[in-house]
């Protein structure tokens, strides 16, 4: 059964890279009107890892590479899918995480990203998605959804759609206001100061309101 998730994920993975691909070509061809263009590109980094990047941001898509369980706490133990057969309780992973693209081009290496949605397939290839803001509630029918190319390509759109609309915010004060002789000279260097979108504000992982 573990092998079936775990090749369901590999299959879905390998859609999502397609999928992502042609979404940046669609999206270049969309924006090539405009008199600044947009940077936009893609990229795979292996079997388990593929980003895409716009303008200032990029998001990476990385499938784990082992089949979890859900915690017994979890919501879907209480539906009747679940109950029917435990075994739908299996799922493999793909991860979401949005980047600032500045932290990778001036290596900051002590620069945050953030984790914006999981997506979970079991061994019947139904899906659903645990995010922020839209991808916490447009895919989370798992009794009923199937992870299909046209259901990847929703769920990339909601994610370019969720990181434009996730905007930098200035560091708190408090978080900024002590620097040391070896910060500013690497700051000179390396511009290595910690940035992150929500960098010194609290940020909630099961809460839609990042401010």
């Amino acid at each position: 059964m573990k092998q079936v998730v775990y090749r369901n994920t590999v299959e879905t993975f390998d859609d999502v890279q397609e999928m992502l691909k042609k979404t940046v070509d669609r999206l270049k061809q969309q924006t090539e009107k405009f008199d600044e263009p947009i940077s936009i590109n893609y990229r795979s980094k292996g079997e388990w890892e593929a980003e895409i990047k716009i303008a200032g941001d990029i998001l990476i898509f990385h499938m784990h590479t082992n089949v979890f369980q859900f915690d017994k706490s979890h919501p879907m133990w209480k539906t009747s899918y679940v109950k029917k057969d435990n075994n739908r309780a299996f799922c493999g992973l793909i991860n979401v995480y949005n980047f600032l693209s500045d932290s990778f081009k001036y290596n900051r290496e002590s620069d945050m990203g953030y984790l914006i949605a999981r997506i979970f397939i079991n061994k019947d290839k139904h899906f659903f998605v645990e995010g922020k803001r839209q991808l916490g509630f447009l895919y989370n029918d798992f009794p009923n959804a199937k992870i299909t190319k046209k259901a990847i390509e929703s769920i990339i759109e909601s994610t370019i759609l969720y990181t434009l609309d996730f905007d930098l915010l200035t560091p708190s004060y408090d978080a900024m206001k002590e620097v040391s002789v070896k910060e500013m000279q690497e700051l000179t260097q390396n511009m290595k100061f910690r940035t992150g979108k929500r960098l010194g504000f609290k940020f909630q992982a099961d809460s839609d309101n990042i401010e």
